[in-house]
């Protein structure tokens, strides 16, 4: 039940994260999480985040916010799951008229395992963060600390040596759900594994906020989702030199 308090009308944004089979939502005002509710329970978008997203815009209604945007987790991830996100967010802005903001969603997982590298104190590392896709097969970007790509979104079929001219000169953070299934394939010593890496609507605040900030708005008629469906299969150097 909620309890409604005076309105004040400060500015919020709901974000929805659904790339994955993690399904969540969180509303944000002035970079605070005040609302979030997740699923891990498997693939059951198009019945939870109705619901979810309901759940939100009550409690924006009982704080007295005003909706200015609503951002959503942008791709690569399930092709399912990115459309059932996406067409939820584009209902919602042209029913509020309110602005699209596109996220990332290896961003949204970088800016999360950034901030734990920070907090902890860790020495400062690349992050590769990675979507399971098939197989051994990735949707994977490379950042430096500050979150700026290194190496640009791309699918990767993971060998030993799909990553090894960044291992050969400084560790990477391997984190997401395509690094568990790279740990016996990766093996540099300057390859670390962080695990239980999610991307969630909560960790997408400051991503969103500086979105809106620079009026990063998508077109929301024609905005599609990043879905990056192509793999460039790989052949190790030994078969090259018929080893």
């Amino acid at each position: 039940m909620y309890f409604c308090r005076s309105k004040s009308l400060v500015m919020a944004i709901i974000n929805i994260e659904t790339a994955t089979a993690v399904c969540s939502v969180a509303l944000f005002e002035k970079g605070k999480v005040v609302f979030e509710k997740v699923s891990s329970d498997g693939p059951y978008h198009a019945s939870l985040l109705g619901v979810f997203v309901e759940e939100a815009v009550k409690e924006s209604e009982c704080r007295g916010l005003t909706i200015n945007a609503v951002a959503v987790s942008s791709g690569p991830g399930s092709y399912t799951g990115l459309r059932i996100g996406v067409s939820m967010v584009k209902g919602l802005c042209f029913g509020w008229d309110v602005p699209l903001l596109s996220i990332p969603t290896l961003d949204i997982m970088a800016s999360k395992v950034a901030k734990q590298i920070r907090d902890k104190g860790l020495p400062e590392s690349l992050l590769c963060a990675m979507i399971d896709a098939r197989r051994m097969e990735v949707y994977a970007a490379i950042y430096d600390q500050s979150l700026r790509k290194i190496r640009d979104t791309g699918a990767d079929i993971v060998t030993e040596e799909t990553y090894v001219s960044f291992l050969e000169k400084q560790k990477i953070y391997f984190f997401g759900s395509g690094a568990a299934k790279c740990k016996d394939v990766i093996r540099s010593s300057n390859a670390m594994f962080i695990d239980d890496i999610h991307p969630l609507a909560s960790d997408m605040a400051a991503l969103s906020e500086r979105a809106f900030e620079e009026k990063r708005f998508e077109n929301t008629a024609y905005f599609e989702p990043f879905y990056l469906k192509d793999f460039i299969a790989t052949v190790a150097k030994n078969k090259v030199s018929g080893g």
